[in-house]
């Protein structure tokens, strides 16, 4: 959605000033307990931004059929919160910010946005960009720890047997190899034997960053497909409408004169293409300190409101169902490239049943861009309806939401059982039982597991 910017340039030096002058943000730990700013917002709002919540009710799953036990178990899990990827909006924000500044054009709220901006971008780079935020770790650890409580007899069997393993495997971006880490953390500390039969950890780009293959032929042509002008008819067509450029000029106007936002419109500044470009960049940043609720107090919604993050969250959700989400009816183009991650699943619970693997468990770690087609592929909820090339994407039409599919730290979790020669699954989507797609029965009506065979088949493994 957002146009290429040139940025006006900030002196590391001023930067450096206005940090100290502000002072570091609080300590984590005073904070740690401290309610989210974002209690009051919607996680659509937040997207692929919003923190990790475990859906499922331990009191609720259901058990295993008599005489199944759990003998093996494999997730791919997208890694846990984390700060901006890069400084762009922000040093983009900031300088428009001492531009409305020299003028005398800012407003009185917007009076503390460049502080309050440096202030995000400092806690930012003391973690490090693109890195895990403290409750990324604490997200990945959690969740690693209500999985061992699920299956505490497959893993105390992994702890102490000579053969049983944990394959642990990641992209290999470091929030991804962090993430992955963490989570045997999480294991770990509910049994400190299974350090002696976890593996390091190891990077696979050809499994878990697929979408930025340069040889396989389906992610070429996803990577084709994303400059066609169907794509980008279809993100234009909502982003250029009248309640888009309303709600900008709302946005901006919190913190800068009329005057100003006219020329922001104008794109009178290189920062900007124009008032959206701007709106997003604040928008951009309210989201992210949902993030690192341990890193500072952060106080963003004087900038935006719910209802407008709202828009730009739609907006958002705009660009990953065409590019990311089921997209267009009739194509597969945006989630074909996931077959190499769901055979590799398929084939990890083929060799447990068929006695060529020793794993216990095998742990992936990757990004929203591989649990977008994944979910599209597996034909989880919110992930199957396409739309015919010319229909606007809404709410209203469609159950697609990032927050819903690919929050932070969103995992997807099968279960093997076994009883004698016969081999059931069960699948979790971020912790909650979830039926496969439609046209896989399971083994009874209501049931959440389902033979592995009756698998294979709905899904044409071949």
């Amino acid at each position: 959605m957002k146009k290429n910017r040139l940025y006006l340039p900030l002196t590391l030096t001023a930067a450096t000033a206005l940090v100290v002058a502000l002072g570091a943000p609080a300590d984590a730990s005073s904070l740690r307990h401290a309610p989210s700013p974002h209690a009051a917002a919607t996680r659509e709002a937040l997207t692929t931004k919003a923190p990790y919540e475990p859906l499922g009710n331990p009191r609720s799953y259901q058990k295993a059929p008599a005489g199944f036990t759990p003998v093996f178990t494999e997730n791919v899990s997208r890694h846990g919160e984390r700060t901006l990827s890069d400084s762009d909006d922000g040093d983009a924000l900031l300088a428009l910010w001492q531009s409305a500044q020299a003028q005398g054009a800012l407003t009185r709220t917007g009076k503390s946005l460049g502080p309050d901006i440096m202030t995000l971008l400092a806690a930012n780079a003391k973690v490090g960009y693109g890195l895990l935020t403290q409750s990324g770790v604490d997200d990945l650890e959690g969740t690693a720890r209500r999985m061992e409580q699920r299956l505490p007899g497959l893993f105390a069997a992994a702890a102490s047997s000579n053969t049983q393993k944990i394959d642990v495997v990641a992209a290999s971006q470091q929030r991804t190899v962090d993430s992955a880490n963490d989570f045997v953390k999480g294991l770990e500390s509910i049994n400190p034997k299974l350090a002696a039969v976890t593996g390091a950890t190891r990077t696979d780009d050809d499994l878990l960053y697929f979408h930025k293959s340069k040889t396989d032929p389906d992610s070429l042509a996803y990577q084709a497909y994303l400059k066609t002008a169907p794509v980008a008819d279809a993100e234009a067509a909502v982003r250029d409408q009248p309640k888009t450029h309303r709600l900008a000029r709302e946005v901006l106007l919190r913190s800068f004169t009329p005057a100003f936002v006219d020329q922001i419109a104008a794109g009178d500044f290189a920062s900007f293409g124009d008032e959206i470009d701007a709106a997003d960049a604040v928008y951009s940043l309210w989201q992210v300190t949902a993030d690192l609720p341990d890193e500072g107090h952060w106080n963003f919604g004087k900038y935006i409101s719910t209802d407008e993050a709202s828009w730009f969250g739609y907006l958002d959700d705009v660009t990953s169902f065409y590019e990311n989400g089921p997209a267009f009816s009739g194509s597969d183009v945006t989630y074909k490239m996931a077959d190499v991650l769901l055979d590799d699943m398929f084939a990890s619970l083929d060799a447990k049943a068929n006695g060529t693997s020793r794993l216990a468990a095998e742990l992936r770690f990757t990004h929203a861009e591989e649990i977008f087609p994944l979910a599209s592929l597996l034909g989880l909820p919110g992930s199957t309806k396409q739309l015919p090339v010319g229909t606007e994407f809404t709410y209203g039409d469609s159950a697609f939401r990032g927050a819903q599919v690919a929050p932070m730290g969103a995992n997807i979790q099968w279960d093997l059982f076994k009883k004698g020669n016969t081999y059931l699954v069960r699948m979790l989507y971020n912790e909650k039982q979830t039926a496969f797609k439609a046209g896989c029965t399971p083994i009874a009506k209501g049931s959440y597991f389902y033979s592995l065979s009756e698998l294979e088949s709905c899904y044409a493994v071949k």
